[in-house]
């Protein structure tokens, strides 16, 4: 994995402002954040359960809207920022946008797949890879999902997740 930046900072903290107001929203808190050239081209957080669309994590949201903004799928010079590891889904999705850099707060064991789970975005068998660096923030980030996490046991809420 790659070093951290400054600008590394800043653009994850624009992805934990939106993992927050995904936990506001009753959603699973992630944030994520498409940049290039210093300025956002893309913002997402999860809205699995208000559009009851499976795909709609924040990457895939953010990818959208970088991608729209800049009329091209093709996201090369882009790097994306996330508040948890990226999934498969959302790895492949990277790849398939030709995503420059991954950078992600919190590993995820369950189901993070650009480091810890598997490695889709860095595969050498793949047309295309991302630079990926981990751990940015990644305090701040676990924070949010454990304590979203914990109020929902709390509530007896934990089977709608």
């Amino acid at each position: 994995m790659s070093e951290q930046s400054c600008a590394d900072q800043v653009f994850m903290a624009e992805a934990i402002r939106l993992a927050r107001r995904a936990g506001g929203l009753g959603e699973v808190p992630v944030g994520a954040v498409v940049s290039r050239d210093g300025a956002i081209l893309g913002r997402g957080y999860n809205r699995r359960e208000q559009t009851s669309d499976p795909t709609h994590h924040a990457e895939i949201a953010a990818l959208r809207m970088a991608a729209k903004r800049l009329k091209t799928w093709r996201l090369d010079r882009c790097t994306l920022y996330a508040t948890l590891e990226p999934c498969a889904m959302c790895a492949g999705a990277c790849v398939n946008a030709r995503i420059g850099r991954i950078v992600f707060g919190c590993a995820d064991p369950k189901g993070g797949y650009v480091a810890t789970l598997g490695a889709i975005a860095s595969d050498r068998r793949l047309n295309h890879r991302c630079r990926v660096v981990g751990g940015v923030r990644g305090a701040e980030c676990a924070e949010l999902l454990t304590g979203f996490f914990r109020t929902r046991r709390g509530r007896g809420n934990l089977h709608q997740f």
